[in-house]
């Protein structure tokens, strides 16, 4: 008797019956959230080749560090407001079936009293699992996530992360990645030092509030930011590569997108346009300028600005001259991009292959727990009941 899995097309014509070649199953989607001191960031993506295609993203400012300052605790209306934005991002990784997703609290979650009992909170109401990372991380996260904006043709670079409640500073070696095959060798370049300060445009807002004599209160903010941003020991000796101009700055963060929506004055804000931008820092600094000179009402009505930064983005603009200024460099490299992307990169990197004892090439391994040691979570887990009238503000 024939084994009946044996059958298929034993003729050639229309005597052998062809198979039907099954469609190639779609990508996974990924999800990656980034919930700040001042945003709630979403982005939802598949892998491609090159790197990413979003087909989803969300951000709403949710002010969550509001008051943060003055009382250590998240208060009640700033945490309402994150919760219900994290639902709508709920909402989103459910429709577009999220096999995997992580989600990372940052600085107001870190300095705040109920920084965890939040974020338990969030967990029971949104059904999201949200990792509490260290400001190393946000800092390793901000460069991975705009490595290509790193010009592999200067031999350092000072990437900048202005956020709403800390600023985190990395240098990079890209002489030592130059040498290593640079960009095309797929990997990451060395980080030679990193640190975080304190402060960011929320924070450094609620201590300064905006005075009259705008000139003097934007040279005290910038003053207090300079004595925090300290010059760690590993990056102490890459100061020769940027004073003879062989190094670059990357900004990562809405400070230094509205710096370039300023100088570029762009009619309404274009994404297009403004990620990847190469200014000198005489444009930059001129952009800062342009919005030093103008009060609340003014920066408000910068197409680039609007009422949501207009109270921030002059702190923003004094800790980005404080860092340029410590730091001077050929060019400012300008993304809009951040943590979302490093999230998504390193979720959808291959596992490397390394050899076994007996030579044979084996993967590292996936299990569970190996996944949230490094806080990946299953889509799976994540509660994703019915769209609510909420989910259609993107």
């Amino acid at each position: 008797m024939a084994d009946r899995n044996s059958r298929g097309p034993t003729g050639s014509g229309s005597a052998g019956r062809k198979r039907k070649r099954g469609k190639r199953p779609p990508q996974p989607v990924y999800g990656a959230i980034d919930l700040g001191t001042n945003n709630c960031r979403m982005l939802l993506a598949q892998r491609t080749q090159t790197g990413f295609h979003v087909v989803d993203a969300f951000s709403r400012v949710v002010r969550l560090g509001e008051g943060l300052h003055a009382n250590g605790r998240l208060s009640d209306a700033a945490m309402d407001r994150a919760v219900e934005a994290l639902k709508i991002c709920r909402d989103k990784m459910g429709r577009r079936q999220v096999a995997k997703h992580r989600s990372i609290a940052t600085q107001a979650c870190r300095m705040a009293d109920n920084g965890e009992a939040f974020l338990e909170r969030v967990r029971e109401e949104a059904g999201i699992e949200f990792e509490l990372i260290t400001p190393e991380e946000e800092a390793r996260l901000a460069v991975h996530g705009c490595v290509d904006l790193l010009d592999p043709d200067m031999d350092a670079a000072l990437v900048i992360d202005i956020g709403g409640g800390s600023t985190e500073l990395s240098w990079v070696d890209l002489a030592e990645w130059r040498k290593r095959g640079g960009p095309d060798s797929g990997g990451r370049p060395p980080m030679r030092s990193w640190m975080s300060a304190p402060i960011g445009v929320v924070t450094l807002s609620e201590r300064f509030p905006e005075r009259e004599d705008r000139l003097a209160w934007y040279d005290e903010m910038k003053a207090f930011a300079r004595r925090l941003i300290k010059t760690p020991r590993g990056a102490r000796a890459m100061r020769p590569v940027f004073a003879e101009g062989r190094a670059h700055l990357v900004g990562t963060s809405g400070t230094v997108t509205s710096i370039a929506g300023v100088h570029l004055q762009l009619p309404r804000y274009d994404r297009s346009r403004v990620d990847g931008l190469s200014m000198g820092l005489d444009e930059a600094e001129a952009a800062c300028r342009h919005l030093r000179n103008m009060d609340v009402t003014g920066r408000s009505r910068e197409p680039t600005i609007g009422s949501d930064r207009a109270e921030l983005v002059l702190a923003g603009c004094a800790i980005y001259e404080a860092v340029a200024e410590a730091w001077p460099a050929a060019h400012l490299r300008v993304g809009d991009r951040g943590l979302r992307e490093g999230l998504l990169l390193n979720m959808m990197r291959k596992p490397k292959r390394r050899r076994g004892r007996r030579g044979k090439s084996q993967t590292r391994s996936s299990d569970p727990q190996a996944s949230a040691s490094r806080g990946e979570t299953d889509a799976s887990q994540t509660q994703a009941p019915a769209r609510t009238d909420a989910a259609s503000d993107e």
